[in-house]
């Protein structure tokens, strides 16, 4: 953020139950569909029609508003992360395991209730996702991320995938800084210059 901070607008915002944000006890405050709503908020306040930024979860829930949300972002940028499961077998399994280690995301046990997959949406929508997009996974992240990419880029009219060598699942937060940085910048430009 404080990379792109010195030549555009940036706004961050927390999910529910992170940094910042508070914790509520309602699991409905968890839902996708809830936190999207939220997001909306955000857009609101802001004036624009933002490129939107997600990581991981961020990534999922960017991916989602794009499928729900036709025409409400300029881009969308997403690293680290999937557009869910069609397969409702492969979904229970992936939740199943979020359930499981919610306890190491960090959050409140009732916040790893985001990282569910409830249906295929983003699945179902690749296809008519014409929003600008940006995908990047790290080569020494999880192999499903590059995988997940690289499905984008061809399921997507308008998605083009990245492989950052040497980056892991957080390697915004750390060596690739400038490298993911870069990569968001040159984005924009395209996003804004179209």
């Amino acid at each position: 953020m404080a990379e792109l901070a010195t030549d555009h607008e940036v706004f961050a915002w927390d999910l529910p139950g992170h940094a910042q944000s508070p914790v509520f006890d309602e699991p409905a405050e968890y839902t996708r569909d809830r936190v999207l709503e939220d997001l909306d908020d955000v857009i609101a306040e802001t004036g624009a029609k933002p490129v939107l930024v997600g990581h991981s979860l961020g990534g999922y829930l960017t991916l989602a508003h794009a499928a729900t949300r036709t025409g409400a972002s300029s881009g969308i940028v997403v690293f680290a992360t999937g557009p869910g499961f069609r397969n409702p077998e492969k979904r229970e399994e992936w939740n199943a395991m979020s359930r499981r280690n919610a306890h190491r995301f960090g959050v409140p046990e009732q916040a790893a209730e985001m990282n569910l997959q409830q249906d295929s949406v983003v699945m179902d929508r690749l296809a008519e996702m014409t929003v600008p997009t940006l995908v990047m996974s790290g080569s020494e992240d999880r192999p499903d991320y590059t995988g997940s990419g690289q499905y984008l880029e061809k399921k997507m009219p308008d998605a083009r995938f990245v492989s950052i060598e040497g980056g892991d699942h957080f390697m915004h937060e750390g060596s690739h800084t400038a490298e993911i940085a870069g990569l968001i910048r040159s984005f924009v430009s395209r996003v804004s210059s179209t």
